[in-house]
């Protein structure tokens, strides 16, 4: 007889409690699933499911983590970085719209598949947080349809993904409605649209100020880019770390650093057992869909870090991080030469490491 060691029971034991629990939202949906059947369908107890899952919202977006991990794991990733913006939005809205469900599909079965929060977040908290999520999808697809270009294409990526969210909706609430041929073409032609995208943030120019200093940098190791899968080296260049309420602000550190520098987005948050979840499931999706159409060198420079130990939060002095969370410091050679915190970090931190390069 095989004696499993702590750690293989604890991965068997929430293997199985996610399969359950798949099967009850898939044919209930979230609000009336009932933890007590999805323990009865582990052949565990309700304790059991609590003990690797603090709530059945967690539970949730554990699974749908894992069903997005899964799908994004057989697809084949992109290899070039040539294609048109409008070849690239159209390919893009198709591999986005592959998640509507059939219509002979049931559902809750059809809400699990569309990655549906609707009835998950009751309060004003989950929303807020999404916003930001939003915004940070579209600074994402932006920066793969500029690849370098002068013009900023922030506007034209949210409005992609407003459309094909709208196209998720309808799909959840007229099942069989529309045709999502029609919808990717739309986004093709939402390339032609000279939306005059500037970027002046009536804000920056009341930024406090980077700090200037010399201080000694140990990086954490072990960190993963999101982006491109290849552990992070901190070693230098921007490094910024924003709560789940401030990942608007990511695009202020992108815009302030140089041509060609490095810069690291880490992403911290108050609660890693659903807020944190929430941000990793849209952040996995989005990248899963990006990374179908562009190569990955597309944002070489920018990496992505999903801090859930605020390991790099400490190292950088920032106690009891959380969603309003926003600090910044500029690394050279592995050692701290500015510092920013507060709104504006980012960009603080990024004026500052270019005057003193420039």
């Amino acid at each position: 007889m095989v004696r499993l060691t702590r750690v293989q029971q604890q991965a068997r034991t929430r293997a199985a409690v996610l399969a359950a629990a798949r099967e009850e939202f898939a044919e209930h949906g979230f609000v009336p699933a009932k933890v007590d059947r999805i323990a009865e369908r582990a052949e565990l107890t309700r304790g059991a499911v609590y003990s690797n899952f603090p709530s059945k919202r967690a539970l949730y977006l554990a699974v749908l983590i894992d069903q997005v991990e899964k799908s994004g794991s057989d697809e084949p990733q992109a290899s070039v970085s040539s294609t048109s913006k409008v070849d690239a939005l159209g390919v893009f809205a198709r591999v986005w719209l592959e998640r509507l469900p059939l219509v002979g599909d049931s559902a809750p079965g059809g809400r699990l598949q569309l990655r549906s929060l609707d009835g998950v977040f009751e309060d004003e908290h989950g929303p807020a947080v999404l916003a930001q999520a939003a915004r940070l999808e579209a600074l994402l697809l932006a920066i793969a349809l500029e690849r370098g270009a002068p013009a900023r294409q922030v506007r034209l990526a949210e409005l992609v993904l407003t459309l094909l969210d709208g196209a998720g909706h309808r799909a959840e609430t007229s099942p069989g409605f529309g045709d999502p041929f029609d919808v990717a073409h739309a986004c093709r032609h939402l390339a032609t649209i000279d939306l005059k995208d500037t970027w002046a943030p009536p804000h920056l120019p009341y930024v406090a100020p980077a700090r200037t200093c010399a201080d000694a940098w140990t990086a954490p190791e072990g960190l993963v880019d999101q982006i491109s899968g290849d552990q992070v080296d901190l070693a230098d260049g921007l490094v910024v770390v924003l709560g789940a309420g401030r990942l608007g602000a990511a695009e202020e550190a992108v815009r302030s650093a140089k041509p060609g520098e490095q810069v690291t987005v880490v992403i911290v948050t108050g609660d890693a057992e659903e807020t944190g979840r929430l941000v990793r499931l849209r952040v996995t999706d989005a990248v899963g869909c990006l990374r179908r159409v562009f190569a990955p060198e597309v944002w070489q420079h920018v990496r992505l870090v999903l801090d859930d130990d605020a390991l790099v939060a400490s190292a950088i002095g920032v106690t009891n991080p959380g969603d309003d969370t926003e600090s910044a410091v500029s690394v050279r050679n592995g050692v701290i030469v500015a510092r920013a915190h507060g709104r504006g970090a980012g960009h603080a931190a990024g004026a500052r490491r270019r005057e003193a390069t420039s």
